[in-house]
């Protein structure tokens, strides 16, 4: 059984709160857990969760963090939960001054999950909803069998990234007809965009035949339009098969709970790099300020540097986040910001630019509050910025097998970033038609922004859908500038360039 937290670890925890709330944090209650190594792999594999569905996924990631851990690859530090109360785990092995890292840490992820706005309407007793649904899931099994069921979970699971996550925070346009309207026009002539009450003789002069053709195909096209189902492009590709695939109620509840997980997880995705950033900003500023001890320096500062070192696979959120919170303190402090500082050509006048505003602190409780990571980098990572840290962008070189510099203009290097962030990196997924030429197929679109789509991910998340759809799938993609078609049915799947 996970162990409470000791009088020492107590007195602690009560004391950095107690100085992070003083220094402007606002979080939920906190409760800590202490694990060992194999107790927080454990959870870790259940993403943090206690109690899970039963899947075999979570045993084949328990394996990966286990001997990931046992090599000396990776160590975690610590969980910590989107819930209120809020939970955090701590690692049994790690010295004290590890410990008050991570409480730190901890102190600023707390804060973020209960003020930024991406997290509004998550369920924030999502601990006890997790366990609902392993309660339902285990049910199922026993009703169902535990293939059926698992083999069902893997398909939604293949589709639970074809969700909208922008959909909590704006409302999709709907055109419908009013209650009470009809749709059928009562002038046809003036529905067709003619001139009406003309006399017969003149009607070839004032309306010639190919105008006349012209608006009558117009309004063919409008109305196959309005035959399409859905009457535009639905994102939510999880919402609408199950309120419109022919599944058993069971399989309908499954993949509602599956939906409303991947929901949940979807504001973290969206934050990443400004989650862990703000993070690390308070744990720095709370360790080396307020909580640590002069003989502590060494060990933090080792520790540190772990956190924030970069590597040639994969961009740090933590040093990234860190670095943009400091940047965008720095600038409201000094007042470079507005249109006089934008509009200041002089660059020794720039180099010497302080107004004294010291804006800084207050801009970046702002900033934590109403951005995500796409509108964040949008916003602050500015050409200076850029410089400064060195951000280049790169490409695979065929001949050399190898990655190399491809330019370090800021425009493509924002781009590209910008590109890894919207929609998680994620190709953009649409239903376009589900009665797709006139016999209940389903048509899917990708909306493609440069990069093509991977071929063997293509392929078996199309068998799934249409598993789940049971008749035939289409998806609308690019290949090599080629507009390609894929098909799924019954009798597998085919490849057709349309164009």
């Amino acid at each position: 059984m996970p162990k409470k937290l000791s009088p020492q670890y107590l007195e602690m925890q009560q004391r950095i709160e107690a100085t992070a709330k003083g220094m402007g944090l606002d979080m939920f209650d906190t409760f800590y857990e202490m694990l060992d190594y194999d107790e927080i792999n454990m959870v870790a594999s259940y993403m943090g969760f206690p109690v899970r569905y039963p899947h075999w996924k979570w045993g084949m990631e328990y394996e990966r963090m286990s001997k990931s851990y046992e090599y000396g690859l990776h160590k975690i530090y610590e969980m910590v939960i989107n819930n209120d109360p809020c939970y955090a785990y701590l690692l049994e092995s790690n010295a004290p001054v590890d410990q008050k890292l991570v409480m730190c840490h901890v102190c600023g992820h707390n804060d973020f999950f209960k003020n930024n706005f991406t997290f509004q309407h998550t369920n924030r007793k999502m601990i006890d909803e997790m366990a609902n649904h392993a309660t339902r899931i285990r049910r199922y099994i026993d009703w169902f069998g535990v293939d059926v069921v698992e083999a069902f979970v893997d398909r939604c699971l293949s589709i639970d990234n074809l969700i909208d996550v922008d959909s909590p925070y704006i409302t999709r346009k709907r055109k419908e007809i009013a209650s009470g309207e009809t749709s059928e026009p009562l002038d046809r002539k003036r529905e067709l965009g003619l001139l009406p009450n003309t006399k017969e003789y003149m009607e070839r002069y004032i309306n010639p035949d190919s105008f006349v053709a012209s608006q009558k195909k117009k309004l063919e096209e409008e109305a196959n339009r309005q035959k399409k189902f859905p009457g535009e492009p639905e994102r939510d590709v999880m919402r609408f098969l199950m309120e419109h695939a022919p599944l058993e109620r069971w399989q309908v509840d499954v993949m509602d709970m599956m939906r409303e997980e991947a929901y949940y997880f979807a504001p973290q995705g969206m934050t990443k790099i400004m989650n862990e950033g703000w993070a690390s900003y308070w744990h720095c500023k709370l360790m080396t300020e307020k909580v640590m001890d002069s003989s502590e320096v060494i060990d933090f500062a080792d520790k540190n540097a772990g956190v924030m070192s970069t590597s040639r696979q994969q961009l740090n959120p933590y040093a990234l986040g860190l670095a943009l919170y400091r940047d965008i303190e720095d600038r409201w402090n000094r007042g470079r910001y507005g249109k006089e500082w934008n509009e200041c050509d002089d660059m020794a006048e720039r180099r010497l630019w302080d107004k004294q505003s010291g804006l800084g602190r207050e801009k970046i409780f702002q900033v934590r509050q109403i951005y995500s990571d796409v509108t964040f980098l949008d916003e602050f990572f500015t050409v200076d910025f850029c410089r400064e840290q060195g951000f280049f962008a790169y490409e695979y070189d065929r001949k050399k097998r190898s990655f190399l510099i491809d330019t370090r203009e800021f425009e493509t290097v924002k781009k590209k970033l910008l590109q890894q962030l919207t929609n998680f990196g994620q190709p953009l997924i649409a239903v376009l038609d589900a009665n797709f030429e006139n016999r209940a197929e389903l048509l899917l679109q990708h909306t493609h922004e440069g990069v093509d789509l991977d071929a063997q991910y293509t392929h078996e998340t199309l068998r799934n859908v249409q598993a789940i759809w049971s008749r035939p799938v289409h998806l609308m993609t690019k290949v090599d500038e080629r507009k390609v078609l894929y098909s799924c049915d019954a009798n597998g799947l085919t490849e057709k360039t349309i164009s």
